[in-house]
């Protein structure tokens, strides 16, 4: 089992060293044009800024809710105070800015900058000419969540954010590594969250509100590590060859073959890796057995599968 491990992890460093160096490669271009890559920067920046201000203004402006982060405590105040919520939130970012500047680095300092001062116009100056949703709140929450969800995936898609939270617990993390990220960012969500509670004046505003929490953390993490979700199946096996022509065969999926022994009865074996999607994990079951019916089978969740079949690259999105 410990030569299975062993072969199965130099495969994936050199699976690994092999993003590792397309990533390097893309750098480089990135270098090469800067003009093109400001440009497309930009664009996501605008496309996000829209979707991110929809979010914000259109529904959980409307809605009566804060959906947490620092655009949650800018709505609490244009709440008590009528003050312009794009405005607000680049305001109270400006301390965060300087507590994490060492943390999250220049680059990355330089184009959240960027978006929040395009984020800012749009929530301020674009949204108010066009009407809110006056629908009913359930739907204001799921809607606020989704696009603040989307806006912030194309933010992070080029290495940008929306500051707030993002700059908080980047710099908490890093003094306090042991800390959940996922828990502290809903930690510091439900404290805003909460907050909203007597401003909005009922206790279902705080539902709405973890609402819209969820379903933007759910489209963020589906969007930026499930949409090439699958399965990896592991198939120890004694007819290998036999076994990955029929996979082929059924799937059109290919199949990587490692050499293997079993402890136990010291006779080798052959150690099949096949990425696949969820639904073709059946396929790929039924098509062991058929060849093997003694052989080894496991399945194990991905969160991405990359490369031909697949999502080529992250680079592409």
């Amino acid at each position: 089992m410990r030569n299975i491990l062993r072969s199965a992890s130099e495969s994936l460093s050199k699976y690994i060293y092999g993003e590792e160096k397309g990533m390097m490669e893309n750098k480089k271009m990135r270098v090469e044009h800067p003009k093109r890559e400001l440009a497309v920067d930009i664009l996501y920046d605008i496309i996000g800024s829209i979707l991110f201000g929809a979010g914000i203004y259109t529904f959980a402006e409307a809605g009566n809710f804060a959906p947490g982060g620092i655009s949650g405590i800018a709505l609490i105040m244009n709440k008590l105070w009528n003050l312009p919520v794009g405005t607000m939130t680049l305001i109270l970012n400006i301390p965060l800015v300087i507590i994490s500047y060492k943390t999250v680095g220049k680059r990355f300092l330089i184009k959240t900058a960027r978006t929040m001062i395009i984020s800012t116009i749009f929530v301020d100056l674009v949204f108010p000419m066009f009407p809110f949703y006056t629908g009913q709140r359930l739907l204001a929450a799921i809607y606020s969540g989704a696009l603040l969800g989307l806006g912030m995936v194309l933010f992070y898609m080029r290495g940008s954010s929306s500051g707030g939270a993002d700059f908080l617990t980047m710099t908490i993390k890093k003094k306090r590594p042991h800390m959940s990220l996922g828990r502290l960012t809903l930690l510091i969500d439900l404290i805003i969250i909460l907050i909203g509670w007597p401003v909005f004046g009922d206790v279902d505003s705080v539902l709405y509100g973890l609402i819209a929490v969820f379903v933007c953390s759910m489209v963020i993490d589906k969007i930026l590590y499930g949409i090439g979700a699958g399965s990896l199946a592991i198939i120890v096996t004694s007819k290998g060859e036999e076994t990955a022509e029929e996979i082929g065969r059924i799937t059109d999926r290919g199949v990587t073959s490692l050499e293997g022994m079993g402890t136990y009865t010291k006779s080798k074996r052959n150690v099949l890796l096949c990425a696949c999607s969820k639904s073709e994990a059946y396929l790929v079951k039924n098509a062991v057995y058929q060849v093997d019916d003694s052989a080894f089978v496991m399945f194990t969740e991905t969160s991405e599968v990359l490369g031909e079949g697949f999502k080529e690259s992250l680079d592409e999105l």
